[in-house]
């Protein structure tokens, strides 16, 4: 995507917000309730922005919600774009682009995902210490504009390690159990079979989903400074016995909306800290 859509999608929101938000959220699949805890939110459905497509996956109500959470100026995301949608890792990632422009400095990037780790239960949240991308692409091929980030950019600290620990130290202090690990983003829409399950867990993925990767390269490319947090809705192909079913994820991504929601907070809560 170029610069040129992007002050075009701004021109359009300021005209529906004034507010400069300094934290992004991008909520996965059946996380979105946070946005109803956004304060004075300000909210735009996609599809009243010009590049912005609507959103096909049950789940993702598709707009930017605008607001004060814990004290501080957020956007959510309450929805996202796939790769297995049809659209271009340019077109998934686009929004994070946005985002920047109108002044984010973190990313907060949620997904549901797949445990691999048979360690993982249903419902266990997990920090995203590292990914692995097995999308196929990148959203940075193509043209690059120095003015928005590095041809080359850095990808070794993707996540950064001092926004893991502040993760690890708000699920202690309000008491809940947080998982680490890799996450590693498929393009799906087929669950995996379980022979790439053991594939997957042999190069040293947790987790797996459909998403998030792409985001967090162009937020990489953008320098904002990223905490990923993944909840496993399920276990992963051939791990037990039974079939796999988005029915499933969203269940238990409603299950552990609470335990969701006090982690998200606490983070907000004291993210100026990093």
């Amino acid at each position: 995507m170029k610069m040129e859509q992007v002050e075009e999608v701004i021109e359009c929101m300021r005209a529906k917000t004034r507010k400069n938000p300094k934290i992004g959220l991008i909520l996965g699949s059946g996380l979105g309730d946070l946005a109803a805890a956004i304060a004075g939110a300000d909210r735009i459905p996609y599809q009243s922005l010009p590049h912005f497509p609507k959103p096909t996956v049950e789940g993702h109500k598709g707009q930017f919600v605008i607001g004060r959470l814990e004290d501080q100026n957020v956007i959510a995301m309450q929805g996202r774009y796939h790769y297995y949608e049809g659209y271009s890792l340019k077109q998934v990632s686009f929004p994070v682009r946005v985002m920047k422009a109108l002044g984010i400095e973190y990313l907060i990037v949620t997904n549901a995902a797949g445990g691999i780790n048979t360690d993982f239960r249903p419902g266990d949240l997990m920090l995203i210490r590292d990914h692995i991308n097995m999308l196929g692409g990148s959203p940075l091929i193509g043209a690059n504009d120095e003015k928005t980030g590095p041809r080359f950019p850095n990808m070794s600290a993707a996540y950064q390690a001092a926004l893991i620990d502040l993760g690890k130290k708000a699920a202690s202090s309000i008491g809940i159990n947080i998982r680490e690990g890799v996450y590693l983003a498929t393009p799906g829409p087929q669950y995996e079979t379980p022979a790439e399950i053991r594939m997957m867990r042999a190069l040293g993925a947790d987790a797996v989903g459909m998403s998030t990767v792409p985001e967090v390269i162009e937020a990489n490319h953008a320098g904002l400074k990223v905490l990923g947090i993944s909840c496993i809705t399920n276990m992963a192909s051939g791990i037990l016995n039974r079939p796999l079913s988005h029915t499933e994820v969203m269940d238990t991504a409603r299950r552990v909306k609470e335990n969701f929601t006090g982690l998200i907070k606490e983070i907000i809560r004291t993210i100026g800290t990093c």
